[in-house]
Order: structure tokens, then sequence, then C-alpha cells
């Protein structure tokens, strides 16, 4: 277990600490126009979507590099 100095918030005795990984981007979708969304808002949602598994997998990468996680 990694002992966190209350006092400047740095770990000491070995502990890793994860890389940046940037904020998830504001989603672009919006709700549909209609009951049967348009090829436009599907795109949109679709393209949230890949934005947020790429955020995602940044993060887990960045967690098994610190050895946070198994690889």
């Amino acid at each position: 277990m990694v002992y966190l100095n209350p006092s400047a918030g740095a770990a000491r005795e070995g502990g890793r600490q994860a890389g940046a990984v940037p904020n998830a981007a504001a989603a672009t979708a919006a709700a549909a126009a209609g009951e049967t969304p348009t090829k436009a808002e599907y795109d949109a949602l679709l393209a949230d979507a890949n934005a947020l598994r790429t955020t995602v997998n940044a993060l887990l990468a960045a967690m098994r590099a610190a050895g946070l996680m198994a690889p």
C-alpha cells in the first residue's frame, strides 16, 4: 500500500502515478428531432461513443503503464 503525504499529497515509498489522460469531450449529439433519428443524428451519437471509447482506452493504458492494474 502506498503512503500518501497528507500535507503535500505526494505518494511515497515507491508509489507510481498514471500518466495524464484528457477529459472526455463534451457530447455533440442532441436529442432526436422526431421519433426516428436521422442519419446525421445517428452519426453524431456514434462519433461521441467512439471518442469516449478512445478516452477510456487511453485511461486504461495509462493505468497499466503505471502498474496500477494488470496488463
